[in-house]
């Protein structure tokens, strides 16, 4: 059990000080590309796949890796780069998204790499492949790009962001007017999804980008006199993001006296066993995996009614 509590503890200060490990590979070329290690359970040299009728154009085949049976991604296909050719020399990066396990098959994998949030940038306007791209960075003079997996996945997976009929509470709306909630996520499918599960609770939901325009947001509410105990209804939160991550974004918040005390969700596609521990070290009330709307409904739906109660006295 120690051997553990020491794994988790390394995990929470690298993450708790805004840093991150990344994993660079190749694809057909040389531009070099990475995900974050977080969520890479392990690589593996290309195995002999199964091949499944009616699959996805970019799903080479299935693996069976420890008793489980996990879909293989070409990678390089589903951002449309083209498809990989040298397919005997390839390796797949077995990786945890929103609760699923699957493999993205890959040219060759380069290192490891640790370095700070504040030196991972949105990619910049005009940039070709933007589409799946969820951050640019830098590493010895060579560009990194960093592969908005969830965009990825999308292409493959529907990804339902309706409330259950059984979950939407029906006097809902009337409780959540005038109830604000800022919504933080640097791919542009989480937030999409996030808005459409919570519009559906009548909420009136901002969107930002990363964790410094979010909290920059948050300090320019305080200043205007925005009043966060009867207004404010949470703060939701992806955790990787280019510049300051949610965790980091978190602990801003408890450290400043004017929003110490507002409700945090950490909404993220980092659905390892680590994350309870991680979104507790930095003061988030909540954690959730993507992408759930039932549950994320349900947690938010008791936030309105709290928040109504406290209205009324």
């Amino acid at each position: 059990m120690a051997g553990v509590l020491d794994v988790v503890d390394q995990r929470t200060q690298l993450v708790g000080a805004n840093r991150l490990e990344l994993l660079m590979f190749k694809l057909r070329c040389d531009q070099v590309y990475a995900i974050n290690v977080f969520k890479v359970q392990e690589v593996q040299q290309m195995p002999k796949l199964t091949l499944i009728p009616k699959r996805h154009s970019v799903v080479a085949g299935v693996t069976h890796v420890r008793g489980q049976t996990i879909p293989v991604i070409d990678l390089s296909h589903a951002i449309r780069r083209g498809k990989l050719t040298d397919v005997k020399n390839c390796n797949i990066i077995i990786a945890e998204y929103n609760c699923t396990v699957q493999a993205f098959m890959v040219g060759s994998v380069d290192r490891i790499v640790n370095m700070n949030w504040d030196e991972v940038i949105p990619p910049p306007a005009g940039t070709g492949n933007k589409h799946f791209l969820t951050a640019i960075t830098r590493y010895e003079d060579r560009l990194i790009e960093i592969i908005d997996v969830e965009k990825v996945l999308a292409r493959i997976t529907d990804y339902d962001s309706k409330i259950s009929e059984g979950v939407l509470e029906h006097n809902i709306k009337d409780l959540s007017a005038g109830m604000r909630v800022l919504l933080v996520d640097d791919s542009s499918v989480g937030l999409s999804q996030g808005k459409r599960t919570l519009d559906q609770l009548g909420l009136e939901v901002v969107t930002e980008t990363d964790g410094a325009r979010g909290i920059a947001l948050l300090r320019k509410w305080v200043a205007e006199g925005y009043d966060f105990e009867k207004n404010f209804l949470m703060l939701v939160t992806d955790a990787e993001m280019p510049e300051m991550d949610g965790y980091m974004l978190s602990a801003a918040c408890r450290n400043e006296p004017a929003l110490k005390d507002i409700h945090i969700i950490l909404h993220t596609s980092l659905s390892g066993s680590f994350n309870v521990a991680l979104s507790d070290k930095v003061g988030c009330d909540q954690f959730i995996s993507k992408f759930q709307p039932d549950e994320l409904a349900k947690m938010v739906q008791e936030r309105i009614k709290k928040l109504n109660l406290t209205r009324r006295i």
